[in-house]
């Protein structure tokens, strides 16, 4: 049995949108790791949002964690979310654990251009933007 298909295009209903979303393949998945840019950012590079990655400085602006700042220390493709740096839940026995945030509500402050590939893509969309 198919579980994913290429073909669907969507549905009001949201058990249906959340079924397709926990059945996509991870090469699609990938899509959904995108955050908004800075407004420094989008002049810079042309573009609206990007892909989150380890290293990038995130805001986060939604939640219990609102207008805090920090460093992505991991990315979850599987549950799609983001553990940054410094935002963690106190648990009842007092142990600390990194809280998960969609990637939907944070800003990409800082980029980490440690990456060749990512330097390419970059650089690539600044001169698309620049014709």
């Amino acid at each position: 049995m198919k579980r994913w298909s290429k073909s669907w295009k969507a549905s009001k209903k949201p058990r249906k949108q959340r079924k397709y979303i926990s059945n996509l393949p991870l090469h699609i998945r990938k899509t959904l790791m995108s955050a908004t840019l800075s407004k420094e950012l989008r002049k810079k590079y042309g573009m609206r949002n990007l892909y989150v990655r380890t290293g990038d400085k995130v805001k986060i602006l939604r939640g219990q964690f609102k207008k805090k700042t920090g460093k992505i220390t991991s990315v979850n493709l599987t549950r799609v979310k983001l553990y940054i740096e410094g935002i963690e839940q106190v648990k009842k026995d007092g142990s600390k654990a990194f809280y998960p945030i969609h990637p939907s509500n944070v800003m990409v402050t800082e980029l980490d251009l440690d990456d060749r590939k990512r330097k390419k893509v970059l650089e690539r969309t600044r001169k698309e933007g620049d014709k």
